[in-house]
């Protein structure tokens, strides 16, 4: 999953290059272990928002890469019909909620989900992807706060990968441990290694125990590093090489490799052959988005009202 959320990402700057995509488009190289892990620890019923950098998200959801590449080249078959590209990915079918261009827009949509499912008393559990800049936003504060007062099934996962564009997190935030903010709404909150696709796993699915439980809310951060910048063409001037040194050697994708090899799980021949596959998938699916039509203008006025 992992191999396959890289893959994905790894093709944008090429498609920027070929003239194949418009607007913007983020990567989340470096943080594969925080989607595929949080998303392992879910059931197929339950919810999940997501952010500008999703596209992670979506895969370890189950999203088919055929729409989702279609959806970055704006065609006619993608998830949203070519017209909300990379930020919006949305699969309602698989509990995905969609992605959002708004810096903390899945807080609201999260809280709603669970209320729903808290309602429906079917056990879901909804699962807010943010970044460490949306900690900073008003709706997290109310989302956290009334959650935490109707106890509703709602796992907050912060992807605190260092940065807010290229704001540094211990500029922007008073408090140096993240998760120290769950006191405020007297919920737990726990800081979890997000190069560690098990850690992340094992953390969510404790939280997730707890609000099927009628529990409530829990705060989780991930500790991340974003490797590319924070949009293609970003020049990366506000971080220093020597600084990236350590991040970039705990690479999650190759650290996991090397464990999966070390116990005997994995071969370094297999490994090469997952990468390869994954790197075949992505081809396939942008083969596929390239000879699909594009939207007729006459589609803008459609989908506008529900």
């Amino acid at each position: 999953m992992m191999a396959l959320i890289r893959a994905f990402d790894t093709r944008l700057p090429e498609l920027y290059t070929r003239g194949l995509v418009r607007g913007s488009s983020h990567a989340a190289i470096g943080q594969e272990a925080v989607a595929a892990g949080a998303c392992a620890a879910l059931e197929p019923a339950d919810y999940v928002t997501s952010t500008h950098r999703g596209h992670g998200h979506c895969i370890a959801r189950g999203g088919e890469l055929r729409l989702m590449m279609a959806e970055l080249l704006g065609r006619e078959d993608g998830y949203c019909r070519g017209k909300g590209g990379s930020m919006h990915i949305a699969d309602f079918g698989k509990g995905m909620l969609g992605a959002n261009g708004i810096v903390g827009g899945g807080f609201g949509i999260a809280a709603g989900a669970a209320l729903s499912a808290q309602r429906r008393g079917d056990g879901a559990v909804a699962l807010c992807f943010f970044g460490d800049g949306a900690i900073n936003q008003g709706a997290f504060h109310g989302v956290a706060n009334i959650a935490a007062i109707w106890k509703l099934p709602l796992i907050l996962l912060c992807e605190n990968n260092r940065f807010a564009m290229s704001g540094r997190v211990e500029r922007m935030t008073a408090v140096a441990d993240l998760s120290r903010r769950a006191a405020s709404y007297d919920i737990p909150g726990e800081t979890v290694d997000g190069v560690d696709p098990l850690a992340v796993r094992d953390a969510v699915a404790r939280a997730a125990a707890r609000a099927r439980a009628g529990e409530g809310p829990s705060l989780l951060i991930a500790d991340c590093y974003r490797f590319a910048g924070h949009f293609s063409g970003d020049t990366l001037r506000y971080r220093s090489r020597e600084e990236e040194k350590p991040w970039l050697a705990r690479d999650p994708i190759r650290l996991f490799e090397e464990r999966l090899v070390e116990s005997g799980q994995l071969t370094t021949l297999q490994a090469a052959e997952l990468y390869s596959a994954a790197e075949a998938e992505v081809a396939s699916a942008l083969e596929w988005a390239e000879s699909r039509p594009a939207p007729p203008a006459s589609a803008a006025f459609e989908d506008v009202y529900a």
